[in-house]
């Protein structure tokens, strides 16, 4: 089998375009599109037309396309004649090019319609967002996904390989042939997080039917006395991710997910959970890589439609398929631990979905008999369900108008999830408490091999008298709840981890997670609001407080953090949200603000700390749930913290630093080399001459790239009307960043200005 690449040499409604490519990101946003869920950005129906030459060659081969995600409603034609319909914009799919003109030229059409809105809860993109693919494959040989390796035992360690056809396999020397048999490697590296070893398979069919498969070795096992990877007992460090790469939109690259995934592991994470939708390929190949443990989810929604135009529509025809394809295609990642079939459903809460999520559970097992399945169940959404106060009913929004008032049917069920989580803020972790909840949750988290809970933590200490055999963790969770939570997970042997709402912030679901200085309700937030601000790490990777916070908690930092509110809005109090505990940054440099008030948050695992300004102790604080706030006046220079355990001795100490000197733009590429076609990503910020990132002297810069082409310029500010095709943008809190391609071959020249200043950095090509 010969894979080639069919990204290049594509056209979007007559422009030229090379995948992968996100057609919305670039549509211009206003406050008359669908809502605050797609970020204000509008649809539309896309085509996109590749002209190619089948080589002479390949006639008596099967040919495939294979698409990584479109989004959403792909019709393929080859030369005018339709060839598949595949609805779900998340799972990939194959073509065959059946009736292809062989020595002559053929024209490959793929339609994307999203043009009916609202069809997601976040941010959705359209088009081909991912990478595309060309198989070449013999008659009756090899194809993609058609050999599956697993684990029997790893000591010794014993891998299964089972193939669609006949084969001869190699491993580490070791080889085997059949279309069943097993391997054992003698003296074998296990993958873990911690040791993320990949063996090679080499498979051979016929004469010269060949494909290398990356596999690990590692083994899963689960009880109520725990999760355990290899035989070691395993707590998920967990944080829920959406699909989006941030400023460049939907579109999925590689060295995106992999400095995504970088990223999350610097700061302590170990396990991912892709929310609410099958990971990308690059993503998982990324966690197989790097260390990374994966929940890898099915759908967002079941029969019952969240908003009018979404999955739902489709799932009671294509849910098997949909499933089939996501664990077909991740059977072979040894990062991905978990199956889960879906989030905050309402279905179970009658006989029609508690049997539709024993299908879903059979189905995952009958493809994969290896890992466990879950799902992330929101308890008070099916006990409201229940009551006939559900939240989803078929995408409506139904609200109460009072006193001889009619209900309003709004566009968005979510937005109404999003209220009334506003209101109740944590007290949602104990929705699912009472005893008729817990009766009639049970017939469904009992299907499950591992129970994920929704904003649930209430029930973590009950389940131990009332489902002593249940394995649990949280699904999603607020960020400022892990110190009480991560406490549970050290205590109770059955909760098995953690996943936070978000680990990394999203476009979409506007401003759900921000702390707003303009007023507000912390909810649905009006356009040009564009992000939802949960992020513990903003769209540009850049960890905040409650990232360091959770780090902390996890026993991960040597030395106290230090993170400050921002303290450029005197006398205003922000609007807060229940899924942001603090908004505090990792930065002492707030120019023009002198004497203003600063709330200094000390993150320690020890018995006290002290904070110093400018080496002047302001005192010292016991530290309670791994945190410290000082309420002092900002004065440019050093803020310093100091750590004391229970007697006295100093453990650590840790500071930030003001920028001084004039304040001028930096281009710092994250690379100094690069190869043809690879993406780069290049921070682009305000700085003193001390090289500090300057957080209160913003500017609108321009940036223009020579030898290569700017994909994307941005900051992570939640609400804007600037865009991040365009190259020019305004930073926020001094930071911004701009992401390029690669050209043939020289140098890559990136050129900021703000019309007072211009900087560049070059970029070797290699």
């Amino acid at each position: 089998m010969k894979t080639l690449s069919l990204n290049k040499g594509w056209k979007c409604n007559g422009q030229a375009v090379t995948l992968p490519h996100d057609a919305q990101i670039t549509e211009k946003r206003s406050k008359d599109a669908s809502n605050g869920g797609h970020g204000y950005f509008p649809g539309g129906v896309y085509t996109y037309e590749k002209t190619f030459t089948a080589p002479t060659e390949w006639e008596g081969k099967t040919i495939l396309v294979e698409f990584e995600g479109v989004y959403k409603n792909a019709t393929v034609s080859l030369n005018g004649k339709e060839l598949a319909f595949h609805p779900y914009g998340y799972t990939g799919f194959f073509v065959e090019l059946a009736d292809l003109n062989y020595g002559a030229e053929n024209t490959l059409t793929v339609v994307a319609d999203n043009s009916k809105l609202p069809n997601s809860r976040w941010y959705s993109g359209s088009g081909i967002y991912r990478p595309v693919w060309l198989h070449v494959c013999e008659k009756g040989g090899l194809r993609p996904e058609s050999v599956k390796i697993s684990t029997l035992s790893i000591d010794p360690a014993v891998v299964k390989i089972k193939s669609s056809v006949s084969v001869k396999a190699e491993v580490d020397g070791i080889t085997g042939k059949g279309m069943s048999f097993e391997l054992t490697i003698p003296d074998a590296k296990l993958w873990s997080a911690e040791t993320p070893y990949l063996y090679i398979a080499k498979i051979t069919a016929g004469e010269g039917d060949t494909m290398e498969i990356p596999f690990g070795i590692r083994r899963i096992t689960w009880s109520n006395r725990g999760l355990f990877i290899n035989g070691k007992e395993t707590l998920l460090r967990g944080g829920c991710v959406h699909h989006d790469s941030g400023i460049l939109g939907a579109a999925t690259y590689a060295e995106s997910e992999e400095r995504r995934v970088r990223i999350l592991k610097e700061n302590g994470f170990n396990a991912i959970r892709s929310s609410h939708n099958p990971a990308s390929k690059a993503l998982l190949d990324a966690c197989d890589r790097l260390g990374m443990y994966v929940m890898d989810e099915t759908f967002d929604m079941w029969y019952n439609r969240k908003n009018p135009y979404d999955y739902g529509v489709d799932f009671n025809d294509w849910w098997e398929r949909d499933t089939t394809a996501m664990v077909e295609r991740d059977f072979n990642h040894p990062s991905v631990i978990l199956y889960s079939i879906g989030n905050e459903v309402a279905e179970p809460f009658e006989q029609k979905g508690v049997d539709a999520g024993r299908a879903l559970v059979e189905l995952c097992h009958k493809l994969d008999s290896t890992r466990p399945v879950t799902c992330g169940t929101n308890l008070m959404i099916i006990g409201r369900a229940a009551k006939g106060q559900g939240i989803y009913q078929d995408g409506e929004q139904k609200t109460g108008g009072g006193e001889g008032k009619p209900e309003k049917e709004g566009q968005n069920a979510s937005l109404m999830f999003n209220i009334m989580a506003s209101f109740v803020g944590s007290g949602m972790n104990k929705g699912g408490n009472s005893k008729k909840v817990d009766e009639l949750t049970t017939p469904f988290l009992d299907s499950l091999d591992i129970a994920g809970y929704n904003y649930g933590s209430g029930r973590y200490p009950l389940e131990e008298k009332a489902h002593p055999d249940r394995v649990i963790f949280g699904s999603e969770t607020f960020p400022q709840d892990i110190w009480k939570n991560w406490q549970m997970v050290k205590k109770y042997p059955y909760l098995v981890g953690d996943f936070m709402w978000t680990s990394w912030d999203y476009l979409g679901e506007a401003g759900i997670g921000a702390w707003s200085y303009t007023g507000g309700m912390p909810f649905n937030r009006p356009y040009p609001w564009v992000l939802a601000g949960a992020g513990v790490i903003d769209i540009l990777g850049i960890p905040d407080g409650s990232c360091k916070y959770a780090s902390t908690v996890w026993g991960l930092e040597g030395n106290p953090v230090l993170a400050v509110r921002p303290v450029n809005h005197p006398g205003v109090r922000p609007s807060k949200s229940v899924w942001r505990g603090t908004n505090a940054i990792l930065s002492w440099s707030w120019s023009g603000c002198e004497g203003n008030k600063a709330e200094v948050e000390v993150y320690s695992d020890q018995a006290q700390v002290e904070l110093l300004i400018n080496g002047k102790s302001i005192g010292r604080k016991k530290v309670k749930e791994c945190k410290a706030l000082f309420k002092v006046k900002y004065a440019p220079g050093t803020v310093t913290a100091v750590a004391y355990d229970a007697s006295g001795r100093e453990t650590g100490r840790s500071e930030l630093v003001s920028a001084s000197g004039p304040f001028g733009i930096a281009v710092r590429p994250e690379k100094t080399e690069a190869k043809t076609g690879e993406i780069v990503y290049v921070p682009v910020n305000v700085e003193g001459a001390n090289g500090i990132v300057e957080s209160n002297a913003d500017r609108k810069i321009t940036v223009t790239v020579e030898g290569g082409e700017l994909l994307a310029f941005g900051s992570a500010n939640p609400c804007t009307e600037e865009q991040y095709h365009t190259g020019s943008f305004t930073t926020y809190y001094g930071r911004a960043l701009a992401i390029v391609r690669a050209g043939e071959s020289g140098t890559v020249k990136v050129n900021a200005s703000d019309g007072r200043e211009s900087v560049s950095a070059q970029i070797q090509i290699v």
